[in-house]
């Protein structure tokens, strides 16, 4: 909303300074101190508030060092993120533009579904909380909107260089000198380690026939819904001890936010050879604020933590990651981006699966690690939560950089 006023005080009264709030970069370093002041002053606000309803967690005695400690830790800190997200966004960005309102209708998708898993476990008693089948099921939703709004709305497109010399293949020129086709639809992503490293979804369905392309979204959604599913799946398992979650999700959207960056300047995309994506830019407004909730969360978060995020947080968090990524087209960057998570999801799925034919075959189950996720194995092996997190998040620090060296290594 700000952003409408400073463009009109420009348009009309050509007031001073107001012309700084049409430059994305400047109004996302506001939106990542806006965010930053949200999440840190409020923040305690809403902990005092959580205490005084009395939304602790409950924790079941899993035999972890210092886990007794933390019952009635207020829950729900979720609501700390979303709300330190969502207002510099209103305030800030443009509202109509497409990839904006995906990621604020994420943000309450999802944030919804963990507010209502969180609410069961500890109003209603009830410690499955909401069912797996209802999360799945407001998942699937989530990919169906996602997907359908990108494979349908005109909003969403790319755009590609005609020709270009040597000369300015090798310089930083500007655009004015370079010839770009038109705006166009495509299910263009791109394919990491790869030399051309673009490929369109819609040729994977080729043989429906001529007009295969109309019918590519059958295809397309299931992706999108896999993807989101996986993702926000993969930051709640993520999500055991203090600071994990929020920690390694900070430098995986900080590292999206590089990328949405380049991807929406045209001179950039050009230079680096990645895809122009016109508008996508503006999603960096909703990135810098986003990692300015996180980052602010951890304030409260570290270990001792005094809130968890709950449902309402893990799951917002997978489901934004997701769709940033997707509305990017960095979406098979996901596995190594998201190393962390996928290590997490990869050790309960490993660990079950052992489990289950270990018992099948002999009557007696086995497993790999000592507990999973796989924080609770080091947990198990005596290792102190707080130099798990940090490990972990150098783990994701160096997996950011070689996702971001992906832009050159082909």
């Amino acid at each position: 909303m700000l952003y409408y006023l400073f463009e009109y005080l420009e348009r009309a009264y050509n007031f001073p300074g107001a012309s700084l709030f049409g430059f994305i970069t400047f109004r996302a370093a506001i939106a990542i101190l806006m965010s930053l002041a949200i999440s840190t002053i409020w923040g305690k606000r809403i902990i005092l508030y959580l205490q005084k309803k009395q939304l602790g967690e409950s924790i079941r005695d899993l035999g972890l060092e210092g886990q007794v400690e933390k019952a009635g830790t207020p829950t729900m800190g979720g609501l700390i993120i979303i709300l330190a997200t969502l207002i510099p966004v209103l305030l800030l960005a443009k509202l109509e533009n497409v990839y904006v309102i995906l990621l604020i209708v994420t943000t309450l998708w999802m944030g919804a579904i963990g507010f209502i898993d969180d609410f069961l476990k500890i109003r209603k008693k009830n410690k499955e909380g909401l069912s797996g089948k209802f999360k799945i099921f407001g998942q699937i939703g989530l990919g169906v909107i996602v997907g359908a709004t990108i494979f349908f709305h005109p909003g969403v497109t790319v755009k590609e260089e005609i020709a270009n010399s040597p000369a300015q293949q090798e310089e930083l020129v500007d655009s004015s000198s370079r010839e770009f086709s038109s705006e166009e639809k495509a299910l263009t992503t791109t394919i990491p380690f790869v030399k051309n490293n673009e490929i369109d979804y819609s040729v994977l369905v080729s043989w429906l026939g001529p007009n295969y392309v109309k019918y590519s979204w059958l295809l397309f959604i299931p992706i999108v819904i896999f993807i989101v599913t996986a993702v926000s799946n993969g930051a709640n398992l993520t999500d055991g001890i203090d600071g994990l979650a929020a920690g390694t999700s900070a430098i995986i959207v900080l590292t999206l936010g590089i990328f949405a960056w380049v991807s929406g300047n045209i001179i950039f995309s050009d230079y680096l050879d990645v895809m122009y994506i016109p508008r996508s830019g503006e999603m960096v407004i909703f990135i810098t604020a986003f990692v300015g909730s996180l980052v602010g969360f951890l304030w409260y978060n570290t270990y001792p933590a005094q809130v968890f995020m709950g449902d309402t947080g893990s799951l917002t968090i997978g489901g934004i990651i997701a769709v940033i990524a997707i509305a990017i087209r960095k979406e098979l960057l996901i596995p190594i981006l998201c190393g962390v998570f996928f290590m997490e999801t990869l050790s309960v799925m490993l660990q079950v699966s052992w489990f289950k034919y270990t018992k099948k075959k002999s009557g007696e189950g086995r497993r790999i690690f000592l507990m999973s996720p796989l924080h609770h194995h080091y947990q198990k092996k005596g290792i102190h939560e707080s130099k798990i997190v940090t490990r972990f998040w150098i783990i994701g620090i160096l997996l950011a950089i070689i996702t971001i060296v992906t832009l050159k290594v082909r």
